[in-house]
């Protein structure tokens, strides 16, 4: 089981320049982002291993960006299939490096943000 409590942590001491606050809602810890927009990192309570980690900014300038292990047939080319990564839309997808360690994907994907809004 993830420990959403230390995940919870991360973001808000160790990114606290970039994120406004954050919830656990289930198997979700959802972070919100100085700019408007917000991420959600889950894990399935069901499927061991199963996650999807989505930073959600269609409001903020139209894009999305997210990393999941969904086996959606649709992104079998993909070299890292079933995991695999949105960048920017839904429909643009390649390959995904993002650690399945829980603490090092929060720490990766909120590296990134705090890139981007620099």
């Amino acid at each position: 089981m993830v420990n959403l409590v230390v995940l919870q942590r991360i973001a808000e001491v160790d990114f606290a320049d970039i994120v406004l606050g954050t919830r656990i809602v289930d198997a979700k810890l959802r972070v919100l982002v100085i700019d408007g927009s917000y991420l959600d990192f889950w894990w399935s309570l069901e499927i061991p291993g199963r996650f999807a980690h989505h930073w959600e900014r269609s409001h903020v300038d139209g894009t999305i960006y997210r990393h999941d292990n969904m086996p959606h047939g649709r992104w079998s080319h993909v070299g890292s299939f079933p995991q695999h990564y949105h960048e920017g839309s839904p429909n643009h997808v390649i390959n995904s490096a993002l650690p399945t360690d829980p603490e090092s994907a929060v720490r990766e994907l909120l590296v990134f943000v705090r890139s981007r809004l620099t």
